[in-house]
């Protein structure tokens, strides 16, 4: 008698692996289809795996289970590596809940498309060339057969610069009267959020107590910004060193424009902050300096704070949006639109300027279709940010500047709060989840990740020119 076989049907039906060759399947069919949808589709499932982690009553100091609302948020934003919180951090979650969060935190800064990289690798036990293609979208690598090797090298990089700095922040806080135990913990942990780019603190009222210590400042400053180039530039620097003209132009434009951010935001935030008797008024010239140049690495992507948001003066919090809003690298910890978008966007700019045919930079010309998706990707950000204001005005009530900053702050997966988050209902809880979720994914890979198909066309309409300006 014959047997019937199905879709699902395998010769190795009765193989203890057959699961396992089926989920390897699926994931290649779906790499194959789109490698987007499957970053997308990866991401979602961690965050409802975490989410239901902090859902444990395990997970809370009182035993009680979070709301679930409560939950959801914290594990997007730990996810996203944005450091938003409804709870405290230091009180709320139990020790277990702690390492939860920075678990999500570790997972969530690899990148969301090499995690589905790693996802792809860990199921088949090899990275096929599908796999290698996701890898190549994320991480900007030129050839196929260094992917593999180049994801081993992403993963022991991250560990290698979040061990050196918890190995400087632990004697600090040893030496600063916490046991040796609590201070490991607190190195750990600071070390991971500030290269990350995640913001969360273990300390109930957070690095504000450090305000005026660099043995603490300055390694989080440093992990922050080097988790924000992003790690193609990480690894050009490893390999070319300080050889400018070895690098890729990707590294080139975002050293530079970062450098350049860093410095403005710096100068706009000290000079706007300096008399200001709520913030750094009062401080000495020193700590002034020190603490501009912190909140302009910070409000990258950092997220880490040494004063009172709803303290800044209006010019400063509209410097701190478009810092927010401009964030780091691509492939990197941090969110934002990414400095590169806003390099093609300026060398456009000025090629049109000067009425040059070609965007060119560093002896490269950048092709149109670069500057398409640009383009794109500050439209569909500006929008994001444009509807999720309108939404949360309507539910908070609060002033524009307020839920402005907040926005941004969400999907910027900066981290930065004026408390707005921790008083909004559950609905505005939600829509700020949402927000990071999509803010971290990133525009064009959400669009390309929901798209059906590409659309291919066999011919060309006549070109004409319509009026601008």
């Amino acid at each position: 008698m014959a047997t019937t076989r199905t879709p699902w049907t395998r010769d190795d039906d009765r193989s203890p692996f057959w699961l396992l060759s089926v989920a390897r399947d699926f994931v290649d069919r779906l790499a194959g289809s789109s490698p987007a949808r499957l970053a997308l589709i990866t991401f979602a499932c961690i965050v409802l795996v975490f989410t239901g982690l902090l859902s444990l009553p395990l997970a809370t100091t009182s035993g009680q289970s979070t709301p679930l609302h409560d939950s959801l948020f914290t594990a997007v934003s730990a996810v996203c590596v944005t450091g938003l919180t409804v709870v405290s951090t230091a009180t709320h979650w139990s020790a277990f809940g702690q390492v939860v969060i920075l678990l999500a935190i570790q997972i969530g800064g690899l990148g969301v498309l090499t995690l589905a990289s790693i996802l792809a690798m860990a199921v088949s036990r090899r990275l096929g060339v599908r796999g290698k293609l996701i890898a190549l979208e994320e991480m900007n690598i030129g050839r196929l057969g260094e992917v593999g090797a180049l994801l081993r090298i992403v993963v022991t990089t991250s560990v290698t610069i979040e061990l050196a700095i918890a190995l400087i922040l632990a004697p600090r806080f040893m030496m600063l009267g916490e046991s040796v135990g609590q201070a490991l913990w607190h190195a750990v942990f600071y070390a991971i959020s500030a290269f990350n780019n995640a913001g969360f603190t273990p300390h109930s009222d957070g690095i504000v107590p450090y305000g005026e210590d660099l043995w603490i400042l300055l390694p989080l400053m440093a992990g922050v910004f080097i988790g924000s180039l992003g790690f193609p530039v990480i690894m050009v620097l490893l390999f070319t060193r300080a050889r400018f003209h070895a690098w890729t132009l990707h590294a080139k434009l975002t050293v530079e424009v970062s450098v350049i951010l860093l410095v403005v935001g710096s100068i706009a935030w000290g000079a706007f902050e300096w008399s200001n008797p709520g913030t750094i008024g009062s401080m000495s010239t020193p700590d002034k300096i020190l603490h501009a140049v912190f909140a302009s690495v910070m409000t990258r992507s950092g997220g880490f704070n040494l004063v009172d948001m709803n303290h800044l003066d209006q010019t400063s919090i509209l410097v701190t949006d478009a810092l927010m809003f401009a964030g780091g690298g691509s492939a990197s910890t941090a969110g934002g639109i990414k400095v590169t978008t806003i390099a093609v966007v300026v060398l456009a700019i000025v090629a049109e300027a000067r009425g040059d045919a070609d965007v060119r930079s560093h002896g490269r010309t950048i092709p149109p279709s670069v500057m398409r998706v640009a383009m794109a990707v500050i439209a569909i950000s500006a929008t994001m940010v444009m509807v999720a204001t309108a939404v949360l005005l309507q539910i908070s009530g609060q002033s524009l500047d307020r839920v402005l900053f907040e926005v941004i702050s969400a999907f910027a997966t900066c981290g930065l709060s004026n408390g707005l988050s921790a008083e909004l209902p559950p609905v505005g809880k939600d829509v700020l989840s949402v927000l990071m979720f999509l803010g971290r994914m990133g525009p064009i890979t959400v669009s390309t990740a929901l798209a059906l198909r590409q659309r291919r066309t066999l011919y060309h309409f006549p070109e004409e020119r319509p009026i601008l300006g």
